[in-house]
């Protein structure tokens, strides 16, 4: 922690990383321009013009909150990729359901296993929705099968977030571990954070630990403080990257 941080703390205290519960139903979803076709195309659900629909982007992009939006709304058997180890035990879940979420399915661990889900929800006439960090040319399938399969999957990618909705998801996960920010500090922190979903869930740890240790809110003298740290750490990682 910074000098900064050091000299402005009362008597230690334990900063501990606890599990904060994010909502995820639908009006805890923030409609963006990077996410608007995706949150549409769940709502449209069951007027699909595909059996399947494979939802893509980066970590903490949004789509695991769509799909938990999608699930509760279609009452679907919810799996993951890693679940999918084996075709008859994949089957044996999938029971008699027609439709299935398939979160990480980009992390399947048997490809006959997701080949089998997805020929069976299509043979059921039913639908399913996959979420995955990439693209399927990224996932190094082996089946040709399953190759052509999710090649012509209707696929939906969620983009890069703007400044707008960076702010949003800054005083949403702060409001859901109880942290209230002035305007003009989170105008500061958005300016400077790293641009991606996964830039502003880091920062929020980091600030609700830094706060905590601390003991006092966030104004602007702390926000300074963790995102200076956050981004020498950055900068570290970078030159250890190219060294």
């Amino acid at each position: 922690m910074s000098a900064l941080l050091a000299e402005t703390r009362p008597p230690r205290q334990l900063a501990l990383d606890l599990p904060v519960v994010e909502g995820r139903a639908l009006e805890d979803f923030l409609p963006a321009p990077c996410n608007r076709t995706a949150l549409e195309a769940v709502l449209a659900w069951p007027a699909w013009p595909a059996p399947v629909l494979l939802l893509v982007g980066p970590e903490a992009s949004g789509k695991s909150h769509l799909a938990a939006i999608w699930a509760a709304r279609s009452s679907a058997l919810r799996l993951r990729g890693q679940d999918l180890a084996e075709p008859r035990a994949a089957l044996a879940r999938l029971d008699g359901a027609r439709v299935a979420l398939c979160d990480d399915a980009d992390l399947v661990v048997d490809e006959r296993a997701l080949l089998h889900l997805l020929n069976t929800i299509a043979e059921r006439r039913g639908h399913l929705l996959l979420t995955a960090r990439a693209a399927p040319p990224g996932w190094a399938v082996v089946l040709p099968d399953l190759r052509s399969r999710l090649a012509a999957l209707w696929k939906i990618a969620l983009a890069a977030p703007d400044d707008a909705l960076l702010a949003a998801l800054l005083v949403k996960q702060l409001a859901d571990r109880g942290l209230r920010v002035e305007p003009e500090v989170v105008a500061f922190l958005v300016a400077r954070m790293e641009r991606s979903f996964a830039g502003a869930r880091r920062l929020v740890r980091a600030l609700d630990r830094a706060a905590l240790v601390a003991g006092r809110a966030i104004g602007p003298a702390l926000a300074r403080a963790v995102s200076a740290e956050l981004e020498a750490a950055r900068a570290a990682e970078e030159g250890a990257l190219q060294a």
